[in-house]
């Protein structure tokens, strides 16, 4: 190809420039910016909720996570402005089966931040009315101790249906609530079970929260979502099976290896060299590598607390102060930020490819018409679909930077022969 060779948005070509800075190969029209200002895009009243946002109006936080939960005309804009004013907050994501006690714990936790001065936003994930799709149980109602606190903002919000427990709209919160300046960040998800991992895209820090007398479902959970956990909180500990609970716990954590996937315990890009001679060694300060290139596991903690008394609540803070400690020492933070990127960038794409499709199948006679031909065997749905979907493949596929191309254009693409290898 020669001279040929797409050049990078950086005005080079080739590997070099794409592995020292991974955005170089990106078109230079993705990375423009729509305007000089992103509020300039705004309209007067959203406008004038991003100014009262930022200026710390919780009346005007409460209004903008309305519309960010309803996707009203203007959210994204405005949700594009606010992420410009993004912090780093810590975000802690507190996650295990219903009844386990998560609300009173969060609640407890954030008294906790609050006798040190920090300000505190709290999500809790509701599960979704069938007929509203708003949240049931409104955990708001266990976290009363902070009501008239103008240092806590408690929000309850719809999973939506998701099984992994949040939904689009929980991720674009923790944008308002970094945009507010909360020093820190909690979300208490709808206790689903098994499915529950998106938090894991979310979180910095997860606390999975497990009840006493469930050594069992340890065993049964241990493939699901016991595997996100970085820090494992046994609430009640009073309760006379805590003990045992809390063996089978520290069994289950001493007894398996981090993996550093989605899928994995909760850590940042931990490959199969990065443990260190021994894997038993508590992770401290002292500990932890500063060399990003491998950095050392993390090992998770297990806590006791009683939360309807406070009991463990210093103790499991402290946990997460040194989770974080742990993730800035290891290059950790930038990872979750990565991932917390891929995840938004995935779950917008689905949502607007999902609204695509929809006007795809309007334009073609409609989702009904196109059932009715395929429920009577007039076409079949693998080629109908391949059919819809051609323009925008060959809109995907075809590169009007290469000039050497000797087929027929996009037409080349319609049948859907570019995804095939036989």
């Amino acid at each position: 190809m020669g001279d040929d060779t797409p050049q990078t948005a950086g005005g080079s070509s080739g590997n070099d420039v794409a592995n020292s800075d991974p955005t170089a190969s990106l078109p230079d029209a993705l990375l423009a910016t729509r305007s000089a200002a992103p509020r300039e895009q705004l309209s007067a009243s959203n406008t004038a909720l991003l100014d009262g946002l930022l200026d710390g109006d919780q009346r005007a936080l409460a209004r903008v996570l309305t519309k960010i939960e309803d996707r009203t005309a203007g959210a994204r804009d405005l949700l594009a402005a606010l992420y410009t004013h993004a912090g780093t907050t810590p975000v802690l994501g507190v996650t295990g089966s219903p009844g386990a006690g998560k609300s009173t714990l969060v609640d407890k936790l954030t008294d906790y931040y609050r006798e040190r001065g920090e300000t505190v936003g709290v999500l809790a994930v509701d599960p979704a009315s069938p007929y509203t799709g708003g949240s049931v149980l409104g955990d708001r109602i266990r976290m009363g101790s902070t009501a008239g606190d103008e240092g806590v903002f408690v929000r309850s919000m719809s999973a939506r249906g998701r099984l992994g427990g949040l939904s689009m709209a929980t991720t674009d919160a923790v944008t308002a609530f970094e945009a507010f300046g909360m020093d820190r960040i909690i979300i208490e998800t709808v206790g689903a079970g098994q499915n529950e991992v998106d938090i894991v895209e979310t979180a910095d820090t997860v606390a999975v929260v497990v009840q006493p007398g469930s050594g069992d479902d340890v065993q049964l959970l241990k493939a699901g979502i016991l595997e996100i956990g970085d820090i494992f909180v046994v609430n009640k500990a009073d309760m006379d099976e805590a003990a045992q609970t809390v063996a089978d716990l520290e069994a289950m954590v001493h007894g398996s290896k981090a993996t550093g996937s989605v899928a994995g315990h909760h850590t940042a890009d931990i490959g199969p060299g990065a443990h260190g001679s021994d894997d038993s060694e508590p992770p401290s300060e002292s500990n932890i590598s500063d060399d990003s290139e491998a950095p050392r596991s993390w090992t998770p903690t297990v806590v006791e607390t009683i939360a309807t008394t406070g009991e463990g609540v210093e103790e499991f803070a402290d946990a997460v102060a040194a989770h974080t400690t742990h993730l800035n020492g290891s290059a950790g933070a930038t990872s979750r930020r990565h991932r917390r990127a891929a995840a938004t960038l995935q779950r917008l794409l689905r949502s607007d490819l999902r609204a695509i499709s929809e006007r795809l199948l309007e334009a073609n006679g409609g989702l009904d018409a196109v059932a009715t031909a395929v429920a009577g065997r007039d076409v079949d749905p693998y080629t109908l679909v391949d059919r819809l979907v051609a323009p925008l493949d060959a809109a995907v596929t075809s590169d009007p930077t290469d000039d050497d191309t000797t087929g027929d254009g996009p037409e080349a693409d319609t049948n859907g022969d570019n995804n095939s290898s036989s």
